[in-house]
């Protein structure tokens, strides 16, 4: 058994720091959607922020967007032109993506800074990706509904998985480069 751990020690490791990690961030996300249950922002902080944001860059696009807390469906009911409404529930505001994104950098963790700056600079790139992601689905849903449930569950998910797993691909990259021959 001793010579399976040792061999095997990098693959463990990685597995122990990205579960625990994992665990541990999901664990300290939910204490924080408790906490914010009936604060302030409703359903919580980011989800709020990630539809106003949207609402702004909706905005600029030329789409007439209206927030309203929608108790009941658990989100923020983004309306476009008046006539089209999307809810933006705390599962869109991609913290989830967020929080598995930093699991496997710390599984493969690195010197403290060059870590620190790549999650820092993937977690920017996530969030703002996340942003177009329900922009360019409202914008998509509103102009074609017949395939809003295509956009939705399968081809905006791809995009920020996506994004994800190229992040982990530099990460690796990074942390691991090719030799020069």
């Amino acid at each position: 058994m001793k010579e399976i751990l040792i061999k095997y020690k990098s693959v463990i490791r990685f597995v122990v720091l990205f579960i625990g990690t994992y665990l541990l961030l999901s664990f300290l996300y939910s204490v924080y959607l408790k906490m914010s249950a009936g604060g302030d922002y409703f359903p919580d902080y980011f989800t709020n922020l990630v539809a106003r944001q949207s609402a702004v860059i909706l905005e600029a696009f030329g789409y007439p967007t209206d927030l309203f807390n929608h108790h009941r469906e658990g989100g923020v009911y983004l309306t476009v032109k008046e006539s089209y409404t999307v809810n933006i529930v705390e599962g869109c505001n991609a913290i989830s993506v967020i929080i598995l994104f930093i699991s496997f950098v710390i599984a493969f963790a690195e010197k403290f800074k060059k870590t620190f700056l790549f999650l820092l600079a993937g977690m920017v790139l996530i969030y703002a990706s996340n942003i177009l992601r329900i922009v360019i689905l409202v914008i998509a849903s509103y102009n074609y509904p017949k395939y809003q449930d295509t956009l939705h569950g399968v081809v905006f998910p791809a995009i920020i998985y996506g994004m994800v797993f190229l992040l982990w691909i530099a990460w690796v990259r990074i942390v691991n480069p090719k030799p020069k021959s």
